[in-house]
């Protein structure tokens, strides 16, 4: 058991989709997995266990931000053993070819966090990407499931309310959406040698202004899930 999670050894699977929403974590475990079971309930973020298309597959809530994201990951990959994990979240796209309800494959992630600081120091810029292999594996199953997947690069943001000029400096280098996590987690994935992969779907058109419902986020959102869960 680790300090956050409270599985034992065992019931977590190497394979684990990481949504934020913990209860959108119980609605892809008992939509898609057979058999679920609940291993982790610690500060309300479930974790579930269960088999996909014969895969044993975990999911996992991680809360919003670089360090919440940052505890679990390290925690599933160096407590129980976790191998290929895939975030699955919300974005807001920056750029106009950008939709509603959009699925973005997120191949690197750039970010204004400090924790890079921390960990880097000041002189260091780590360039934060997915793993090769997971993304390819990503786009070939949303290809064979009639979707055409969108690969770009995000912006895992501190600050959900951050400034316009930031928004608008990111959209000027093709970066294709906001969100808070995915550096984090392919940063995790560099340094302990495991895969890791971001799919988002676009909740909020950040340059018109359109958003999505709490509701449709938590529930609607289940191209990415089964992308990401064919893919893992």
């Amino acid at each position: 058991m680790s300090t956050h999670i409270g599985a034992k050894q065992g019931e977590i699977a190497e394979r684990v989709i990481l949504p934020g929403d913990p209860l959108r974590a119980k609605f892809i475990a008992e939509t898609f997995l057979e058999n679920p079971v609940c291993y982790n309930n610690i500060r309300g973020m479930l974790g579930f266990t269960g088999t996909y298309k014969g895969k044993r597959v975990s999911v996992q809530g991680t809360g919003m931000g670089i360090p919440s994201i940052g505890i679990y990951a390290y925690e599933l990959i160096n407590f129980y053993g976790c191998k290929r994990l895939i975030r699955t979240g919300t974005c807001g796209s920056l750029i106009e070819k950008y939709k509603i309800k959009d699925v973005i494959i997120a191949q690197a992630a750039a970010t204004d966090s400090g924790t890079q600081m921390t960990r880097f120091g000041a002189g260091i810029s780590f360039p934060a990407v997915s793993d090769f292999y997971l993304m390819t594996d990503a786009v070939e199953t949303a290809k064979k499931l009639g979707v055409e997947p969108k690969v770009g690069t995000v912006f895992s943001t501190d600050l959900f309310y951050r400034p316009t000029s930031t928004e608008q400096l990111m959209k000027e280098y093709g970066v294709a959406c906001s969100e808070m996590e995915c550096a984090e987690l392919f940063t995790l994935g560099a340094r302990y040698g495991v895969q890791t992969l971001g799919i988002l779907t676009v909740s909020d058109e950040i340059y018109s202004g359109r958003e999505t419902s709490s509701e449709e986020r938590q529930e609607s959102f289940t191209t990415m899930m089964k992308i990401a869960l064919d893919a893992i």
